[in-house]
């Protein structure tokens, strides 16, 4: 797989992946689990093995014990020593000790073991001391005969015993490795099956779509499956569905705004040819000329900057504002010109704006923001058929100064925003609250006002109606022109 950068991401092969480390994984936690169970059997086959050597010196000291008075002869002494492995056999019987066979007498022993009360962790500390470190001392052991008195005692080389503990320990871990594998082995093909393969499938198709995401036969198929892996699969279909929509809308839009900016060129060049013939009317004598012209000569002017302005947009470089104090009230008689609303629309145009309230801002930018709420607001309610014949439809232009902050208000008594709208406010081709518009007209608002620092939003009201507030900060003025001016 390659990045963006140019990397390249090789899938990891099936030892060194996620399969591999499972497999060594399991490896190593089915021997932690054999050790952990090969600490308690090791020290019961060291009961075990102690207790058959007492079994079966009892067994011959109690036929020993019969042939009171006589004394075993040397060679069959031996003989049962050798078969016990033992160095003495003693017999305690009614408060007195009997030495059955012995070989020659230790003057000490250097360890000795009550198997009648032997408890399970001594028994498992006694079993590695002897397999680690074992192998030299002398032994004596004793426990009861049966079920009798009679108790058994034993003296014995530690050689034997720890040579049987070796042989056992060694065969545990033959069995414990072959279990192991063998156990890794069936989850490592489990565990690939039904994790691994479909894990890696689902990277392989990340990779072909990431060559080329508007294939639409590169998107993952997803299954029936109710798993963890099946639902991502699904997630992964989903996603790759709704990025192709997306890149198929941006390169719609792209196609659509190359197009745009080819006809607002050419409309540029009209509107300037216009321009150059509409200043010849500043000439004309005639008073109804004199008092239309400079109306039709701002309105051209602003046709053309806007063209300007669209070109620059889709090169992706918006004007930076050019902020300039003046005064509000003029900026809406303008915006209430160019809409043209007349006594016979039967819609009222209210400014409640003081002739005194200054804002520092672009005079053509805010202009936009304010016809655009405007035109819209005037849309909606050229349209609406209100059930009461005498209900008011009326836009309210409203502005306040708080400190250095200017707020104005756009208030309709239209038939407000469907919920759609509302949703998609202010976004590009989806905002619109009519049929047949573009949505751009927010969105571009948005983006003017943002450049000021300022805020747009809906508010809600109480009534009927759509009601939108702009808030323009003034800018922020150096800590030396303050001084200076100060």
């Amino acid at each position: 797989m390659q990045s963006d950068l140019g990397e390249v991401y090789p899938m990891p092969r099936r030892i060194r992946g996620l399969s591999g480390k499972l497999l060594w994984l399991t490896i190593a936690f089915v021997m932690l689990a054999e050790i952990l169970i090969f600490a308690p059997s090791v020290a019961t086959m060291r009961l075990r093995w102690l207790q058959d050597r007492l079994n079966t010196a009892a067994a011959a000291g109690v036929v020993i014990d019969g042939l009171q008075p006589l004394e075993l002869p040397r060679q069959v002494q031996n003989d049962t020593l050798m078969t016990t492995g033992t160095k003495a056999i003693v017999l305690r019987k009614d408060g007195t000790s009997r030495l059955l066979a012995v070989t020659e007498m230790p003057k000490e022993v250097d360890a000795q073991f009550d198997l009648a009360s032997y408890g399970e962790l001594q028994s498992i500390r006694d079993a590695f001391y002897t397999l680690l470190l074992g192998g030299d001392r002398l032994l004596r052991v004793y426990g009861p005969v049966g079920e009798s008195e009679m108790v058994i005692e034993l003296v014995m080389e530690e050689k034997a015993l720890r040579k049987a503990m070796l042989a056992y320990a060694h065969n545990i871990l033959i069995v414990s490795l072959f279990i192991s594998v063998i156990t890794a082995i069936l989850m490592y093909l489990a565990i690939n099956r039904m994790m691994i393969v479909p894990v890696r499938r689902l990277t392989s198709n990340m990779q072909s779509f990431a060559e080329d995401p508007e294939d639409p036969a590169r998107v993952w198929f997803a299954g029936d499956g109710n798993d963890e892996i099946a639902v991502a699969g699904r997630h992964l279909a989903r996603m790759q569905g709704q990025l192709q929509k997306t890149l198929k809308q941006q390169k719609n839009l792209a196609d659509l705004g190359l197009a745009v900016s080819k006809i607002n060129h050419d409309m540029r060049n009209i509107l300037a040819s216009a321009q150059l013939m509409s200043d010849r009317l500043v000439d004309v004598e005639d008073p109804l000329v004199k008092s239309f012209a400079p109306k039709l000569l701002r309105t051209i002017d602003r046709a053309v900057g806007y063209t300007n302005e669209v070109l620059s947009y889709g090169q992706t470089s918006e004007a930076d504002p050019r902020r300039r104090l003046f005064r509000l009230a003029d900026l809406c008689q303008e915006v209430r010109d160019l809409l043209n609303i007349g006594p016979d629309s039967g819609i009222e145009f209210i400014e409640a704006i003081a002739p005194d309230i200054e804002v520092d801002a672009d005079s053509e930018q805010l202009f936009r923001v304010i016809h655009n709420i405007c035109r819209n607001a005037f849309q909606a309610l050229a349209t609406y058929v209100p059930e009461d014949p005498d209900y008011p439809r009326r836009i309210t232009v409203s502005a306040q100064r708080m400190g250095g902050v200017v707020s104005i208000t756009v208030d309709d008594t239209g038939p407000g925003m469907p919920r759609k709208a509302r949703e998609n406010l202010f976004a590009a081709f989806r905002g619109s609250a009519r049929s047949g518009g573009t949505g751009l007209g927010l969105a571009i608002a948005r983006e003017l006002v943002i450049a000021h620092g300022g805020t747009i939003a809906l508010v809600e009201k109480p009534g009927p109606g759509t009601l939108f507030r702009v808030e323009i900060p003034d800018r922020p003025v150096s800590l030396n022109d303050w001084r200076a001016r100060a």
